[in-house]
Order: structure tokens, then sequence, then C-alpha cells
């Protein structure tokens, strides 16, 4: 159901069933299970971090909505597991002057016009330049390259298409790297298989920009795929960006899951309140 009614991603799938897997085993058969016995999960998920209790109870709860639909279950005993309050932690980000700094080690090692230079180039741009995930960037198709318009064909979560800006810095690191791409493969980033059938996966991609950070003299720990995102969702609120337009260049389904980015930028928003809202230069009446 979740497959193919939701198109839920595959990564997504697997959590599912993972979760689920891990319930049976302390609470037994789940088809079958009472309120008692799920009562019992909350004492075992006691230590877990607020976000994967959540995550764990929602694939419960939507599994015995599934029982129900089906006709498998009368009743939902969903009721009795934990319903926990989840904080969303803030994003991490990267400063403009540490973005700077990676780019310049980045760019520095390019020119020597080396491939493994020129893919980490390319692929620096894209995250940072077009905020794409790292799944949705590693199996990018050759076939998503424009060619006239300046805009990147993505397949986000779920199955949704979108379309994503790319820059003009980009657009050059795209071509210098598609001179010296290896051939034979459908994607854009090939992995060095020889049948060229694959791409280079979301963990080599984790590993090079931990690299690059050493080299850029930056905390490794500070650095990942989705960090570059955040920092490209950030900075472009700094810039003035509309909270829908930012929802629109990141896939996010829900805009509430855009709104986070607010809370890293509180101090602009202030701002702009006391510039730009029409009451900001009228004086106050006796």
């Amino acid at each position: 159901m979740l497959a193919a009614e939701r198109g839920a991603a595959k990564n997504t799938l697997l959590a599912y069933r993972r979760d689920l897997e891990q319930a049976e085993e302390m609470a037994g058969d789940l088809v079958r299970a009472d309120k008692s016995k799920l009562e019992k999960l909350g004492a075992f998920w006691s230590d877990l971090a607020p976000s994967t209790l959540a995550r764990k109870a929602s694939a419960l709860r939507q599994f015995y909505g599934f029982l129900q639909d089906e006709g498998l279950r009368e009743d939902d005993p969903s009721g009795a597991l934990p319903k926990p309050a989840p904080r969303r932690p803030l994003p991490k980000i990267l400063s403009h002057e540490q973005v700077s700094q990676l780019f310049e080690q980045a760019e520095a090692e390019a020119q020597s016009e080396r491939p493994a230079a020129l893919r980490l180039l390319t692929l620096l741009e894209l995250l940072y330049g077009s905020g794409l995930r790292a799944t949705e960037l590693v199996s990018l198709p050759l076939s998503a390259v424009p060619r006239d318009a300046p805009f990147l064909t993505v397949m986000g979560k779920g199955g949704q298409a979108r379309m994503v800006p790319v820059s003009a810095r980009a657009k050059q690191a795209l071509a210098n790297w598609l001179t010296v791409r290896p051939q034979g493969s459908l994607f854009l980033f090939p992995s060095r298989v020889k049948s060229g059938a694959g791409h280079i996966t979301r963990i080599r991609l984790y590993q090079m920009l931990k690299e690059l950070a050493v080299r850029a003299d930056l905390p490794p720990q500070k650095l990942s795929p989705h960090v570059l995102r955040h920092a490209f969702a950030t900075h472009l609120l700094e810039g003035g960006a509309d909270l829908r337009a930012l929802q629109t260049l990141l896939g996010h389904a829900d805009i509430a899951t855009t709104q986070i980015y607010t809370h890293v930028d509180s101090a602009r928003l202030v701002e702009l309140v006391n510039t730009r809202h029409p009451l900001a230069q009228a004086r106050l009446k006796d």
C-alpha cells in the first residue's frame, strides 16, 4: 500500500519494515496484539530519541489503520502507543565564510582538470546551488542535464518530479565534468563499475565531502550533503527568498517542513518587520 498508493521511497519502505519487525519481536504477533501488549512497547522505547519514538509509533498507527481498511481488524489498539511531542531540532548550517572556504578549495583542485576534482566541484555546486537531496543528486540521469533551459528535472521523494534551477556557475561546472565523464552509463555521476550500470552512492558522496572539509581546514563533522542543503535554504531566506518558493525548490510536500528555516533566520525576520511594515515609519499619535 505504501509503495503503490503513496509512492513511498525505497528507504521509507525499509524503515517501516524494520520498525514493524522490531515491534513484533517485543510485542508478539502485531496483527492480533491487544492494547496491553502495545503498552509494553513504551518501556522498550523509553531510551529512544523523541523523533525516533514518534516515527516508530507512526509506523504502527498506520499499520493498524491499514488492517482496519482491509477488514483484517475491527478495532485499533494503537491508542495505547506512547504519544511523544518531538521537538524538531534546528538544522546544522554553514556560515557564508565556511561555504566560501569550501568552494575555494574545490575550485583550486578543479584547476588540475582531474576528473575526480571536476566531479567533486560539480557535486558541490548542485548541493549548495540547487539544494538537492543526496539521493536525488547521485541518482541524476544524464538526460536530466539541461541543454538550453537553466533547470534540472529531479525525481524527489514519493516519485514526485520537480524542476530546480541551475546557476551559471553550476552549469559551467557541469559542462567541464561532461568533457571528462566516463561513457557508457545512463547516470550523470557513474560509479567505477565497468559495466556503467550504477551511480556513485550516497555514502561515497558523504565521504568525499568529509575529505574535502579536511583539506579546506574545516571540521569534517560539520559537513554533509544535508548540511549543504540546509545552507542553501537558509542563505536563500537571508537573501529575501519567499517561503513558498523555497518550499518548491526543496521539494517539501508540507510548508511546515520548510518553516523550520524561519527559526534559523529569526534576526533577519525582526529586522524585516521593523523596516518593511507600513507602520514602521509612522508616528504614534496621542
